[in-house]
């Protein structure tokens, strides 16, 4: 395990960190997704003195979608410091028509309460598992983490019965859809929206879990061709534009954990 007892005075915050608020690729990152194809029209091999019997052909030009919601925006600060999960979700029921606010689903999302053991040199040995419950104080008062998609689909569920969707480990392209189909999505990240840069690992019973400190969690609101739209309860952002090859790989590195639903 890595020794972090200084990292910890540098970077107060695990969950919901801020970091730096870059949205936009170096010019000289490669992506790894497909390029789109170039148009090569056919050539036309009609001979001249046909030319005026021909008729004059429509060209199809490839429309670029544009899909935005206008999805409330709700500021997990200064109530929830480490509130970014059920403050996203807040977002969600309130543009699904339910009126909730996110100091209840603090209150009423699942919790784990193994309490955070360091080591005599400051290094975290044992705390809980975001899979089972929120981790630490949302506060901000003592210690806090996060929480992963189940318990948020189960609140969920609780509000919109029968209706709740775990989306973790779909397709990207699956999560758009949801998106175009006017059903915005609670999406795991990190701060700045790019790779995870600060991991950490502890003990729950037999389990290690490890995981980056700077998670944080947003509504996917909106796409386009090149850029995804997110609402962000830590920067009070609504409808912000980020790179959507960068997202993609941050979500990718976050165990594709994404909530909606239909």
């Amino acid at each position: 395990m890595r020794h972090i007892s200084m990292f910890l005075l540098l970077f107060p915050l695990l969950g919901c960190s801020p970091g730096h608020d870059h949205t936009q690729l170096p010019s000289n990152t490669s992506v790894n997704a497909p390029a789109d194809k170039a148009h090569h029209p056919a050539s036309n091999k009609t001979p001249i003195g046909h030319l005026s019997q021909q008729q004059p052909k429509t060209v199809q030009t490839k429309q670029r979608k544009k899909v935005v919601l206008d999805v409330p925006l709700i500021r997990q600060n200064p109530e929830l410091k480490y509130g970014c999960e059920v403050t996203s979700l807040a977002m969600v029921l309130n543009y699904a028509g339910i009126n909730i606010d996110k100091m209840t689903l603090a209150k009423e999302i699942k919790k784990d309460l193994d309490p955070k053991i360091r080591s005599q040199s400051g290094d975290i040995i044992s705390w809980g598992n975001p899979a089972d419950g929120f981790v630490g104080d949302m506060t901000g008062k003592t210690s806090g983490y996060a929480v992963f998609d189940e318990p948020i689909t189960e609140l969920m569920e609780k509000y919109l019965p029968e209706r709740a969707v775990n989306l973790t480990g779909r397709s990207f392209d699956e999560l758009l859809k949801y998106v175009e189909n006017k059903h915005p999505v609670v999406v795991w990240t990190t701060g700045d929206y790019r790779l995870p840069d600060r991991w950490e690992s502890w003990k729950h019973g037999n389990q290690t879990i490890k995981t980056p400190l700077d998670l944080h969690v947003v509504v996917l609101v909106g796409f386009d061709d090149q850029s995804v739209y997110i609402n962000d309860p830590l920067w009070g952002k609504k409808a912000h534009k980020v790179n959507k090859q960068q997202f993609i790989r941050s979500w990718i590195a976050l165990q594709k954990r994404a909530v909606s639903y239909h």
